[in-house]
């Protein structure tokens, strides 16, 4: 019984504690502090409800506690702050405690304060004062209501050392004071492209895991997903905002044909696309015409890889992909966000566009680019590029190469597997 309903707290709990948390952090402006008085009211919950039973609105009564904790909090600062100003801030906060309001409707939670609350939450948990690594914890921590545990065990980190680094975020931005706010005009391009980053970072963490004996973390794909959907329904104007969540949705439409029965990955180009997820491509192709009209001939690099992943996904047959459009699309996408990674994946769709000797030529010229030293997909792809045109010996060792620099064990057995067939006489 008590364990029936500790797992409907937990639910709750990963439902409305980002909520909370960001209400809490605009009144009493410290994240530490907002996130032990939300883990007051989790604990009070954990007393109360396996008693008392489940509250018609969770929220609100998650609520009650935290906003009494906040109470006493302000109160402590006034006696043990002189200064007029801060007494001032604090008494304007106190005041403010009784403005948020919290139902259990999706509708009425993302409406008005609370829905500026998490926007403000967000922008925090991904500011760029913070590495790349500290966001990524720090935004699953707030936003997506997991453990420290579950997020150590998603990344294959010890417990200890994600601790570490949701701590020294905290502190960070403690000490660059970073403000709890949404920006404004000029300063919200960069801000917001973060945020998408961080998002991006988690799904293709899930999508493709960078280590372990998993080819893929299916947890963080839902997570950066529920993420996406949170963002879009706060920032509904954004069109990079529909872009992402497009691509995203497109690319975890494939998820259960990319393993066969035993675990193994399974390329794009061998896979049942009967079993790609219809609902998830038709939510994707929505986000993506939802974005494209927003965007208004002004496509950012989220919309363009959508637009991309479109191509595969209404594309019911690897022979039937349109593969020119796909390598327009990258040539687009190499103009506004140009990088040595989206040149390999613009390789990769010359090459069926225009033949391997093509897209070779693009790979070659990569090969001594700094960046790309200890990318795996690099040699992976001029491995099969070379294999392709019938050079063997070369191809066998492009992709031997790749195999050692691949951290996730499956896909350097398949690399491997391929790098043996590379081998094999004709």
């Amino acid at each position: 019984m008590h364990s029936a309903v500790h797992d409907t707290i937990a639910t709750v709990w990963r439902l409305e504690s980002p909520a909370i948390v960001g209400a809490l952090m605009r009144l009493v402006r410290d994240l530490s502090v907002a996130e032990e008085l939300a883990q007051d009211a989790l604990i009070a919950a954990l007393e109360h409800w396996p008693v008392d039973g489940l509250p018609d609105k969770p929220g609100a009564w998650l609520m009650t506690p935290a906003k009494r904790r906040a109470l006493d909090h302000l109160r402590h600062r006034q006696m043990s702050e002189a200064r007029q100003g801060e007494l001032a801030a604090d008494l304007a906060a106190m005041e403010a405690l009784t403005v948020p309001d919290f139902s259990d409707t999706l509708d009425e939670r993302r409406a008005g304060t609370v829905a500026d609350d998490l926007l403000r939450l967000i922008f925090t948990a991904c500011h760029p004062v913070l590495a790349p690594d500290a966001r990524v914890a720090l935004t699953l921590k707030l936003l997506g209501g997991l453990s420290t545990g579950e997020i150590a065990r998603a990344f294959l980190a010890t417990e200890a050392t994600i601790a570490q680094r949701i701590v020294r975020a905290k502190r960070r931005l403690a000490e660059a004071d970073v403000p709890y706010e949404v920006p404004r005009g000029a300063d919200l391009a960069p801000r917001l492209a973060s945020v998408l980053e961080v998002v991006y970072l988690i799904f293709n963490e899930g999508y493709t895991a960078t280590s372990g004996t998993d080819w893929m973390r299916p947890a963080l794909c839902d997570e950066a997903l529920r993420l996406g959907r949170m963002l879009l329904e706060l920032a509904p104007a954004e069109p990079e905002v529909a872009g992402l969540l497009a691509l995203m949705e497109l690319q975890a439409s494939r998820t259960a044909a990319r393993t066969d029965a035993q675990g193994q990955p399974v390329l794009l180009a061998e896979q049942d696309r009967r079993r790609w997820d219809r609902l998830l491509i038709r939510r994707g192709l929505a986000a993506l015409a939802r974005g494209e009209q927003l965007a208004n001939q002004s496509r950012g690099p989220y919309l363009l890889q959508a637009a991309i992943a479109a191509c595969h996904a209404r594309a019911t047959r690897w022979e039937d992909t349109d593969w020119p459009r796909i390598a327009t699309l990258y040539g687009e996408l190499a103009r506004v966000a140009p990088s040595p990674v989206v040149e390999l994946n613009r390789a990769v769709a010359v090459s069926q566009a225009e033949g391997p000797e093509a897209g070779l030529a693009i790979v070659e010229g990569l090969l001594n680019h700094p960046a790309m030293a200890r990318y795996h997909w690099l040699p992976s792809v001029q491995g099969d590029l070379l294999l392709k045109l019938g050079r063997r010996a070369e191809a066998r060792v492009a992709l031997e190469r790749a195999a050692a620099l691949a951290g996730n064990e499956r896909e350097r057995a398949l690399l491997l597997a391929r790098a043996a067939h590379a081998a094999d006489p004709v």
